[in-house]
């Protein structure tokens, strides 16, 4: 018969038993009193749920929202040593959300391959070489903020102004010869120091994301962006390519936080135009503007977390700034979208054939309009 002392000394092991820090035999004679005592077991299990969260390398994203209210607590304390701006909070999320995956990936799982589509095909990579493609293009933002390039190891520069570019004849390539430089180097290295290599970069990329980088230069070789846009158009690709990764291994995988999101689909929204004119340039398609030289619009409606309303320039306008007033004139179309979707739609994620949208106005503008969205899709 267990006395009421005994009872007690086995209780204030549980803390050490949720944290695993017990003794072998003080955990067996915990395992064995947890068969005779409920209310030990009960209280046990609690305990060792909470501990888990504790843990440091555990997943950030905690159910029940536990770790912003956690964050929004202690932020409310004591401000963040080190402030992320607003343009490079969706990279900080979406590359912690990725690296919760990885670190729940076995052996195995590293060894799957993932299927990343984009307007030019299907590549086919394991998550190890995701990383790399990742990395590399990650590079030449981290070029712009004076950070070593992990494919070159040179130290950043940043293009004298913006502007079409002048870079490689076929630029979707050049980021894929990137991609494949880095992998080839990392071919004999185990997949964590992959992780290991990635992780790094992306956090001295965050460390540099100071207000005074935000109008910097980045040349992608095909378009040159602000830094502020090329941090949104990272957490994008990190948040495709990790759902394909998720997809692989078949993992969950939450999309972005509802204003991380906005920031995408509006990076997207500005970025269409370009897509547009390249579209009818490549294929001497498109209807003209309006004789009276107006120019055409279409309102895209994005429906659910992110929900907003862009005016989209049909007829010959260049990408939009953040922040830059919309077109105006009355559209001569509607589209209403998710907002999920559409930025599948721009990763090229999805069919523009069978996406369910609601349209109204010009059909010709509409079809033309989905077509060119996946052109947004790069590898």
């Amino acid at each position: 018969m267990l006395t009421e002392q005994d009872h007690e000394a086995l209780r204030a092991l549980l803390g050490a038993w949720a944290l695993r820090a017990c003794l072998p035999e003080e955990g067996a004679a915990l395992e064995r009193h947890f068969a005779r005592c409920p209310d030990c077991a009960e209280e046990g299990e609690r305990l060792r749920r909470a501990a888990a969260r504790l843990h440091t390398d555990d997943p950030l994203d905690q159910p029940d929202g536990l770790r912003q209210q956690v964050l929004d607590f202690c932020l409310t304390r004591r401000a963040a040593e080190l402030p992320v701006a607003a343009w490079a909070a969706p990279y900080a999320a979406e590359t912690a959300k990725l690296d919760a995956l990885l670190r729940d990936l076995g052996p195995g799982e590293w060894q799957e391959t993932a299927e990343l589509p984009w307007h030019g095909g299907v590549l086919r990579r394991r998550p190890a070489e995701v990383l790399c493609h990742l990395a590399a293009v990650d590079g030449l933002l981290a070029q712009a903020l004076g950070l070593p390039d992990p494919v070159t190891g040179a130290e950043g520069r940043v293009p004298a102004q913006a502007g079409p570019s002048a870079g490689s004849a076929d630029p979707f390539h050049a980021l894929l010869d990137r991609s494949d430089r880095l992998a080839r180097t990392q071919a004999d290295a185990a997949p964590q120091e992959v992780r290991s290599l990635w992780r790094a970069q992306s956090r001295a990329m965050l460390r540099g994301a100071e207000p005074a980088a935000a109008d910097k230069c980045v040349d992608y070789g095909f378009a040159v962006v602000p830094v502020r846009d090329a941090f949104l158009d990272r957490a994008f690709e990190t948040w495709i390519h990790g759902e394909d990764v998720a997809r692989a291994v078949d993992y969950p995988y939450a999309a972005p936080a509802p204003p991380h999101l906005r920031q995408m689909v509006d990076l997207a929204a500005r970025m269409l135009p370009v897509a547009l004119a390249g579209r009818r340039q490549a294929a001497y398609a498109g209807t003209a503007p309006a004789a009276d030289g107006s120019a055409r619009t279409l309102r895209l409606v994005i429906e659910g977390p992110a929900n907003g309303e862009w005016l989209i320039p049909l007829d010959g306008a260049g990408p939009q700034e953040s922040g830059e007033p919309a077109a105006t004139g009355d559209p001569v179309a509607e589209l209403v979208i998710d907002g999920v979707e559409f930025c599948q739609l721009a990763a090229a994620h999805r069919d523009p054939d069978r996406l369910p949208v609601g349209e109204y106005g010009d059909r010709e503008a509409i079809r033309e309009v989905l077509a060119a969205v996946p052109l947004l899709s790069r590898p």
